[in-house]
């Protein structure tokens, strides 16, 4: 254990506070019991080590610990806990939960044996965190951690630090916002970089071998997080990295269930239930329209990668420019609001609807819808019902 409490101390020494995700501020870290998932990359451990360092005591009454070290092969959760707890601890920051086999029952134990102790984990957003074998739902508060917005990717890149704008905001005063932006710096130079390298703030370590660090990322989402979670076999993710192929290269696109089974050698049902596991890891995006019942075993009506990063580096040359500004677009808007296909348009959310394209875009399949607006790519500013495509990128 001694190791450990060593080993929580150089880290949080190590960790730097100059760039903060969103979500450090958002959380109450007064509850008991916190949940933070995401994807893999997107800084759940940095948040932990911040939070760590910026807001709790320094007397060791706070210690982080990562589930999949090796002291947890041989060493059970709650025995550590009760240990930590009689030597005064107060806050026990638990990394990767899902890498540990019974962790929905060794957190309930310690949830209601030790009550003057906070726990707050992280992990992979595949969890289901409410259908553990013990009920956490009473107990727990979760967030999500999605990966940087634009607005993060220019504070982390260039240093300037701008406001969130809700969605009502942005539709009611885009003009104003994108006006109060345009004084600090010229934003459509910056938004190209950030679609291809400004989703997970690890492309900062190299950004020639990020494409191969990110393939990486999603290899790892299947082989340990997906299979912590579902036990699969060797053959399944194998035939799961043959969907993802399929899909990267052909994104966005209506799925043809029974074509895209027969290509990827998995039977329907667990296709269904294969898109749904990869649009909970956060590698693609299923949409649906809207008054659809939505399940394992619901056929998605477009499916596009999660992020405009994973295009770029799994589409690699077919990546589409149109393809590339929708997934932008349902990629921030996911993290604040629900996300719809529209009958007309392109996408609903609310009574809202958005049609997405280039400068050059009219408004003629929109033109007679009321609640409807124009997005444009490669504009700075907007007038009327037309927005700019990069300003949706300040909504967190």
């Amino acid at each position: 254990m001694e190791k450990l409490l060593l080993l929580s101390q150089r880290k949080v020494a190590g960790i730097k506070l100059d760039f903060q995700r969103f979500l450090l501020d958002e959380i109450d870290w007064s509850n008991r019991l916190i949940g933070i998932l995401g994807a893999r990359g997107t800084g759940k451990t940095t948040l932990l080590l911040q939070h760590l360092k910026r807001d709790l005591p320094k007397d060791g009454s706070a210690v982080y610990v990562s589930l999949d070290d090796f002291y947890f092969t041989e060493n059970r959760l709650l025995d550590f806990a009760d240990e930590f707890y009689l030597l005064g601890g107060k806050t026990l920051l638990l990394d990767e939960i899902h890498r540990y086999p019974t962790w929905s029952q060794e957190l309930k134990l310690i949830f209601d044996n030790l009550p003057d102790l906070k726990l707050i984990f992280t992990s992979s957003s595949i969890l289901e965190i409410y259908k553990g074998e013990a009920d956490l739902s009473r107990r727990l508060v979760s967030f999500e951690l999605p990966e940087l917005s634009f607005r993060e990717f220019i504070q982390f890149e260039k240093g300037n630090s701008f406001p969130v704008f809700s969605l009502a905001e942005m539709i009611e005063n885009h003009v104003g916002i994108a006006e109060q932006i345009l004084e600090k710096m010229a934003p459509i130079p910056v938004f190209l970089n950030y679609l291809k390298f400004g989703s997970y703030p690890y492309y900062k370590e190299n950004r020639e071998s990020y494409y191969e660090k990110l393939k990486r990322t999603v290899q790892l989402t299947l082989e340990l997080d997906i299979n912590a979670v579902e036990n699969l076999d060797f053959e399944t993710i194998f035939k799961l990295k043959k969907l993802i192929r399929l899909i990267s290269t052909s994104v966005p696109f209506t799925p043809n269930v029974s074509e895209l089974s027969r290509k990827s050698g998995i039977s329907r049902p667990t296709l269904l239930r294969s898109l749904e596991l990869l649009n909970r890891a956060k590698i693609i995006q299923v949409l649906h329209k809207p008054k659809q019942g939505i399940g394992a075993l619901t056929k998605p009506d477009k499916i596009y990668l999660a992020n405009t990063n994973l295009l770029y580096a799994l589409g690699e040359d077919q990546t589409n420019v149109g393809t590339v500004r929708e997934t932008f677009f349902c990629n921030q808007l996911r993290s604040t609001d629900a996300v719809y296909l529209a009958d007309r348009g392109d996408f609903l959310i609310g009574n809202t609807i958005f049609e997405i394209g280039g400068k050059n875009k009219s408004k003629t399949q929109i033109k007679d819808l009321p609640h409807s607006y124009l997005v444009k790519d490669d504009i700075e500013i907007g007038i009327g019902n037309t927005i700019p495509l990069w300003l949706f990128g300040f909504l967190y």
